[in-house]
């Protein structure tokens, strides 16, 4: 059974024509080579080199050549929240370039000399553990977000239970009531219940 969230192959194939690809590469052999591979895919590309500040532009996915000369630099648009999806190009491992790899956030690795195949199954790899990556930190953020609301639910309850002297049962029914009358969220209004809370007692700290 395939995993929710997870594209088939004829769906990653079918959009390959509008993909927009950046090669971070010298304009070597390897350089020219990936570039005239991606174009065989039907790829919208562009070159680039030495690796730019900024980008300019947004890219789908971009190949960047992970060497001493690239490992060095600090490149924002990297870590950016609409970056690229990163494909690491590598002509010799070390412990050094390993680390790079890691850094830049590349999904996939490709080794050089560029072959006429190879190129496919790494954009491919690269797309959908990047998607699989995204849907993972979604999820994972909203359960934290849960969680986080659970917390201040459980916040509020607690104010209530020790100021009205009531059940728990009771401090969320309070609670539930009024963001119905005030017509907002549960969330909302623990959240003024713990912020009121918090600033009275500030208030009984600094008169005594």
């Amino acid at each position: 059974m395939r995993r929710t969230g997870t594209r088939s192959t004829p769906e990653l194939l079918k959009d390959l024509r509008s993909l927009r690809v950046a090669v971070f590469h010298p304009r070597d052999n390897d350089g020219e080579q990936l570039i005239r591979q991606l174009q065989r895919i039907g790829c919208q590309v562009q070159a680039f080199w030495p690796l730019p500040a900024e980008l300019n532009e947004p890219f789908d996915v971009a190949f960047l050549a992970v060497n001493p000369e690239t490992i060095v630099l600090d490149l924002p648009w990297i870590k950016s929240e609409d970056a690229p999806i990163r494909v690491a190009v590598v002509n010799y491992e070390n412990p050094t370039i390993v680390d790079g790899m890691l850094r830049l956030g590349a999904s996939a690795v490709i080794a050089t000399p560029i072959r006429s195949f190879g190129v496919l199954s790494t954009l491919i790899l690269a797309r959908q553990l990047a998607g699989d990556l995204r849907q993972e930190r979604k999820r994972v953020a909203k359960l934290e977000s849960k969680l986080q609301s659970i917390r201040k639910i459980t916040d509020a309850k607690s104010v209530l239970m020790n100021s009205r002297k009531i059940s728990e049962e009771d401090a969320y029914a309070v609670i539930r009531d009024q963001a119905m009358v005030k017509r907002v969220t549960i969330e909302e209004i623990a959240t003024a219940i713990v912020n009121a809370n918090e600033i009275l007692s500030m208030v009984g700290v600094n008169r005594s």
